[in-house]
């Protein structure tokens, strides 16, 4: 690949791949230059710069809550919007790269396998499942399902009793130009470990904090696919 149109071009992770140097051509596109979901915009932008991927960053994630109380703009930005994008790289040839997230996976068992039956637990969860689904019917794709968060934690408080993958979006960027050629569905995360214990590596006055339920407790990945890669 030479030349990648990036989605959510102003968004964090873009932000931290844009800093990597490498050989290939990333075209960071706004929300203003791009609008997912308009079907004639994402033409009109395929012919104008001729990309031979499409990376998909763009979409709602947080607040979390904002998923329940806004649902059509979540079904809207993260799953029709999704679609469309989909359907451009059908028309075109054109492979495209997903950002799914762990959360697909119930959270009840831990060491979730690419194979494993997905069952999401909020929202959120939902929204990138419906997304992930029309990027799965086109085998030009690679889906990332993803633990990321910006450097450093930004909440003040990290749950003591929840166990995850979490990976701080810099070093993230930097294991993606690993995977990009690749095709099909990866975990994508760090060392399996509590949140709160990820946190306070570099936030030494996060707090703990304790999920009695509503969070699910046991969020961690199989990384064993990626770590295949990625050494």
């Amino acid at each position: 690949m030479k030349k990648i149109l990036v989605t959510g071009g102003e968004g964090r992770f873009a932000s931290e791949l844009g800093k990597i140097k490498t050989n290939l051509k990333f075209v960071y596109l706004s929300k203003r230059q791009l609008d997912i979901l308009n079907v004639n915009s994402i033409i009109k932008t395929i012919n104008k710069h001729r990309p031979s991927a499409i990376l998909h960053l763009a979409g709602l994630s947080r607040p979390m809550d904002l998923h329940e109380k806004e649902i059509s703009k979540s079904i809207n930005l993260n799953i029709i919007g999704t679609a469309n994008l989909v359907m451009a790289c059908l028309k075109f040839k054109i492979k495209i790269i997903y950002f799914s997230t762990s959360y697909l996976y119930p959270g009840k068992k831990g060491n979730y396998k690419e194979t494993d039956p997905l069952l999401p637990w909020n929202n959120y969860g939902w929204s990138k499942l419906g997304g992930e689904s029309a990027v799965q019917m086109y085998k030009n794709s690679l889906i990332l399902r993803v633990c990321m968060t910006e450097k450093p934690f930004v909440h003040k408080k990290a749950y003591s009793n929840v166990v995850s993958n979490f990976i701080y979006q810099a070093d993230l960027a930097k294991m993606f130009l690993r995977l990009i050629n690749k095709k099909g569905v990866y975990n994508i995360g760090g060392p399996t470990k509590t949140i709160y214990n990820f946190a306070k590596k570099e936030n030494i006055k996060v707090k703990k904090i304790y999920s009695k339920g509503i969070f699910p407790l046991n969020q961690d990945m199989n990384l064993n696919k990626m770590k295949k890669i990625v050494k």
